[in-house]
């Protein structure tokens, strides 16, 4: 089995179809898992546009959206129903979405390691930045000081996960006004240009830097020697 995370940049694209690719990639891993010429670690790197607020499945999620159809389509903001855990939230351009597909079984890790994976390989991202990134016990995702800066909500069907992280680097910061971000009243939402402003780096350089150390973290987990997990 090849550990190598085989990397996609998507550039921008709507949700959509970027959600139909994942499933496709989560399947593909999931069928051809144990293969001895096949990689089971996948990320896809996109902007989406048009911007698009994504609602999970839970009940009370429509209450956290503050905007009304006419807010929406003046704003030019697309609302998709998704299969993620977690609660509402915006995508747009500026903002880097990365979707990892991966087998946990291959990394050694459930639901709760594997989050708390995402949240320290996103930490170290944003110190390569100079920016001190944080967990929040209460709270998935990472925060720098009371703002987050990188929602996290993801999907797992036979231990494949899918959906994955966005970090916000320079989007439009207004729509965030449509909702209540990952329905967290009273938390605000921040970005890196926001946090460092004229020392803010391009989205090229922010793939760059996810794309290795996400390489790198992923190689050093699946190297973990553990009892096979059931």
């Amino acid at each position: 089995m090849l550990c190598q995370l085989e990397t996609s940049d998507l550039g921008k694209m709507a949700y959509e179809p970027v959600l139909e690719l994942q499933r496709v990639v989560q399947q593909g891993v999931i069928e051809r898992r144990g293969g001895s010429n096949t990689s089971p670690f996948h990320l896809l790197l996109v902007e989406h546009d048009p911007p698009v607020i994504t609602i999970s499945k839970r009940p009370e999620v429509k209450k956290h959206l503050l905007a009304s159809t006419e807010q929406l389509q003046n704003a030019g903001v697309q609302l998709c129903q998704t299969d993620r855990g977690g609660d509402i939230t915006y995508h747009g351009p500026g903002q880097l979405v990365g979707y990892l597909i991966c087998d946990l079984n291959a990394l050694s890790l459930r639901l709760h390691g594997y989050m708390r994976f995402l949240e320290s390989t996103i930490i170290k991202v944003l110190d390569t930045f100079g920016i001190k990134g944080h967990r929040d016990d209460c709270a998935t995702g990472v925060w720098v000081e009371n703002a987050k800066v990188c929602a996290m909500g993801v999907r797992i069907s036979r231990w494949v996960s899918m959906h994955g992280f966005a970090l916000n680097v320079a989007p439009n910061m207004d729509h965030y006004n449509l909702i209540v971000p990952c329905g967290l009243a009273g938390r605000s939402v921040t970005s890196m240009q926001l946090i460092i402003d004229k020392q803010c780096p391009t989205m090229e350089d922010v793939k760059d830097v996810v794309t290795n150390t996400f390489t790198v973290a992923i190689a050093n987990q699946a190297q973990v020697q553990k009892e096979p997990l059931q």
